[in-house]
């Protein structure tokens, strides 16, 4: 019986890198994980070893390093885009026809110093010191076929709560169940958020402001979260989405992965305690993953499901 040789792709993955700005005494800091992923004429690579047709890892891995040099890391999404353009359009006798290129991105924010002439009234920033923000991690995955560019963008680890405002009840109940209806409950979650941009690189199309558009989304899922008068994850999910279609006309569709971190109110009654909706045991295993796209009207929904 013959056997065939099905989808392979091979590339350099996370790959760190820090790219620090000294162009004055206020420097800048960007802070990525990059992996690359490269598909095209490399059957014989796996079939006979001829390596002819391989571009070696370490050099997608130099490349992303020399690159934060030569072009610089104004978004993750416009580094991205040039990786991904790169790897196609540049690599000779055209063998490769696909690449993708993933990146995470950490924030660093600035440490602050009591402002001595001020009397430790107010702070001022250190130029060269940082922090890091442990809020979310940013991503961005761009897809580049040798024709148009594909970026979905996102962020994750971004935990959220609500501490009314959310209630739980009128669910189906059979033998097996044992949980209780809750009119006045903590909603939390960890976002995980993705969302994929109308841009397509074709005819010089003018590329988004990506940091921006990534400030913006990030504030209408936050705000759409504390806004919603929740009657279940679900429905803010909906909510979540919605907003930033509505707000954001860049932006063709929005997926979100949100695990219910579920918060139960402690028994207090053994030690002659009243728990009025104060104490509650917050539970990391095992937990509700509530999961959804919202999209334009036709518009087909391309991000996958992880």
């Amino acid at each position: 019986m013959a056997h065939v040789l099905g989808q392979n792709q091979y590339g350099k993955a996370e790959n760190r890198i820090v790219r620090v700005y000294r162009d004055s005494t206020r420097h800048e800091i960007k802070d990525l994980n990059v992996s690359v992923s490269l598909q095209g004429e490399f059957e014989d690579v796996h079939l006979t070893g001829s390596n002819a047709n391989c571009l070696p890892t370490d050099t997608t891995k130099n490349t992303v390093y020399a690159f934060a040099k030569e072009y610089g890391i104004e978004s993750a999404e416009a580094f991205g885009i040039v990786l991904a353009r790169h790897f196609v359009d540049d690599t000779e006798r055209g063998v490769v026809h696909s690449a993708r290129i993933r990146i995470e991105e950490y924030a660093w924010d600035r440490i602050k110093t009591p402002d001595n002439s001020a009397r430790f009234i107010g702070s001022e920033e250190v130029g060269h010191s940082f922090v890091r923000n442990g809020q979310e991690i940013r991503t961005t995955e761009v897809v580049y076929d040798g024709e148009s560019v594909q970026v979905i963008s996102g962020l994750k680890d971004l935990v959220v709560m609500n501490s009314t405002n959310s209630e739980f009840w009128g669910y189906i109940k059979d033998r097996y169940t044992t949980l209780q209806e809750a009119y006045d409950r903590i909603l939390a979650t960890q976002v995980t958020a993705r969302w994929k941009y109308g841009y397509s690189g074709r005819d010089g199309e003018a590329q988004p402001n990506w940091n921006r558009s990534y400030t913006h989304v990030k504030r209408h899922l936050l705000e759409a979260f504390a806004e919603t008068y929740s009657y279940s994850l679900q429905q803010t999910l909906h909510a979540m989405g919605t907003r930033v279609l509505n707000n954001r006309a860049e932006v063709d569709e929005v997926r979100l992965e949100l695990p219910n971190k579920h918060h139960f109110l402690v028994d207090l009654e053994p030690f002659g305690l009243e728990n009025d909706n104060e104490v509650y045991y917050a539970a990391d295993r095992m937990y509700g993953l509530i999961e959804g796209t919202v999209h334009r009207e036709g518009v087909v929904p391309v991000i996958p499901v992880v």
